[in-house]
Order: structure tokens, then sequence, then C-alpha cells
């Protein structure tokens, strides 16, 4: 069996010469492999794909499909998913191991263990406190969930699995993204005064025993980077000059963007109601640009005006990372025999995390 080639051989290829290399390679390996592509991938390497959605979408085709090769076009959460929910002889593979997600690192596993043991000081957690992970985060902290009672959430099922947790304990443990978990729970009816934020860098995250036994939900002082850049003036300078658009923001956005947007949903919502939208509507969308872009691409010939909130430029830079030439490299060494940047959970791990998504599929299949 041939070496596996290296990586620096692709880098310095330009985009053309990569993209025809892959088309000739996912040809050649047929039904072996199916590539995934999340909604914020780069347009360059979306166009490969065989699926396209969020991540538990997509690991869920991915694992129903006769695939051995999995390669996901998306961030490594995405596929330690894939390896998670696949079936054992499938192979879950990352372009480029270096696509992480900067909000999944906010809570890793050796800080939350430590919260959950400082919390043990003030009251019973494992009576008290149901741990709830966004989907976004590393497989080690869904087996922490599946370990503790807990559950894994998305951006869609939000709201169903926190009335799961609070049917089972009073307080929720609510990570990494706090306003996932803000904009859920105040729509839900739980004033803000009941929620306090965990300051992971501060002992007892900062906060005093009577804020923790006060609080109904405590969120995880993390956030998306690229829907922190949103903000309610951009809001308020589109709708001054277009007062009739419409503003629909993903719930990764902060309390004051999404009180101020007409819609808020996770990405399938997003696209979903601009699909269905009348013709000559105009959207204001607060989520990643290469969505943004394909949005107004797909819907301009209907009439639709869609336009990205920030004026900044900003999009999901570590996905960005999954390029023409890591996907060519990915796939042509798959050609050879060779697997290259595999994902593997280990089994016990796995296994916990299992138990937590199978939890959060009960709730929300």
């Amino acid at each position: 069996m041939p070496e596996a080639a290296v990586i620096q051989s692709y880098i310095d290829l330009r985009d053309s010469e990569c993209e025809a290399r892959v088309a000739k390679a996912k040809a050649a390996l047929g039904a072996q492999v199916v590539i995934l592509g999340h909604h914020y991938q780069r347009e360059e390497v979306f166009r490969f794909t065989d699926y396209a959605g969020d991540s538990l979408k997509l690991s869920r085709q991915a694992a129903a499909s006769e695939a051995k090769y999995i390669v996901f076009c998306g961030v490594h959460f995405m596929a330690e998913v894939a390896d998670i929910l696949s079936r054992p002889e499938q192979i879950a593979i990352l372009p480029d191991m270096a696509a992480g997600c900067a909000m999944a690192d906010m809570a890793d596993l050796a800080k939350v263990e430590r919260a959950w043991r400082e919390l043990g000081q003030i009251l019973e957690p494992e009576e008290k406190v149901t741990p709830v992970t966004y989907i976004n985060s590393a497989a080690n902290l869904k087996a922490f969930c599946g370990r503790h009672g807990g559950i894994v959430c998305t951006s869609s099922n939000a709201e169903a699995v926190l009335n799961w947790a609070f049917e089972r304990r009073e307080k929720v443990l609510f990570f990494p993204d706090q306003h996932l978990g803000r904009n859920t729970a105040y729509r839900m009816g739980i004033p803000l005064e009941k929620m306090a934020v965990w300051n992971f860098n501060r002992p007892n995250g900062g906060l005093t025993q009577e804020q923790i036994q006060e609080a109904r939900i405590i969120l995880w002082q993390g956030f998306c980077s690229v829907h922190q850049m949103f903000q309610p003036e951009h809001i308020d300078r589109f709708l001054a000059r277009y007062p009739d658009a419409k503003v629909i923001s993903h719930p990764e956005n902060s309390f004051e963007v999404c009180q101020k947007s007409h819609y808020v949903g996770s990405t399938e919502y997003i696209i979903k109601t601009i699909r269905e939208a009348e013709s000559g509507t105009r959207w204001l969308v607060g989520t990643e640009l290469n969505l943004v872009n394909r949005l107004h691409e797909r819907y301009k010939n209907e009439g639709k005006s869609i336009h990205f909130m920030s004026p900044t430029v900003c999009m999901c830079s570590t996905m960005f990372r999954i390029d023409p030439q890591h996907l060519a490299w990915s796939l042509e060494n798959l050609l050879s025999g060779q697997v290259v940047n595999q994902i593997k959970v280990p089994e016990d791990e796995a296994e916990l995390a299992r138990l937590a998504l199978s939890r959060m599929l009960e709730v929300s299949p």
C-alpha cells in the first residue's frame, strides 16, 4: 500500500485544479464516500457535498447511507457527532484537523467538571441541576451530560430539551453558548433575573451562593464569535432605511439582537422562512456570511432581497479552513487506500454521548 500523500504537496495548488481533482476522486470513489457540508461552508467546497444541513441532520443522513467513508466539511465537533452516530464500519474524516469551534472550546471538560464540583459545595447538583450541552460542543461534554442525567440540544429543539430538563430537576446548567440558553429560556417565560452567567475563569463562576440558589438556569459564559458581531444598531439602521423589511436572526445572537428581530430560529428555520416568503420581500439576516450569500443568490430571481446584518465581513474562520486543497488531499488518499484525519471518539465516551443524544432524540425526533 502506498504511503499517504502529504498535505504540503496540495497547499500551493490553485483552487480550480483542486476542484477538478476533487470531482475526479469523488466520481472514482462513488458510493464508498459521502461528503457532508454544513450550511456555513465556503462555496468552493459546498458544491461537492452530497448532503447539506446542520451537524445533527448531516450525521444522521451519513449514518443511514451506504458509504464507508464520511467526509465532513464542517468543524471538529461535527465530525465527532458523525463518528458517534455512524455504524461501526463507517469512518468519519475531517479534511483539516485545525477546523475547530471557538465557542465549543470555551467549555472544555476540565472547566465543566470544576463547575460541577463548585456547584456541589452549594447544592446537590445530581438532584438539583440538569446539565444541558449545545450540540456545538466536544464529545466528552456530551458524555459528561450522559453520565450526569443530562442531555444535548440543538438550536431547533432547545425549548423542548429545556422543558425536559426542568421536568427532572429544578435548575439547568447550560453550556457552552449563553445566548442560545438565554434567548430560549426567556421565550419560555423565565425572567432574566432568574438567569445567572457562569464565568468559567473565576471561582464559583463569579457568582454568590444566593445567585446560584436563586437561578433557574445557569448560563456558561460562551458565545459564537460570528454571531457576536451583530449589534442592535445594525437592525435600527437597516429598518430606518427599509421600514418594511423583515429581520431574522439565529438564537446564538445576543438577547438584544433577538429582541429586535421579527423572527428567531435555527439555520434550517432561517432557510425555510426565507424560502417560503413572498416575492418582493426584503430580509436582514443575522447569521454566517456564506449562508447569507447563498440565500441571496438562490432567491434573487424570485425578487427577494437578502442582506447580511453586519457591515463588517464575518464568517466562520475555522470552518473556512476546509478548502479545496484539504478536500482533494482527503479524497485522493482514500483512492490510494489511505485514511487521513480520521475522527475516532473513544468508545466509552461515545457510549455516554450517545445516551445524551438519544435522550434528545426521544424528546425531539
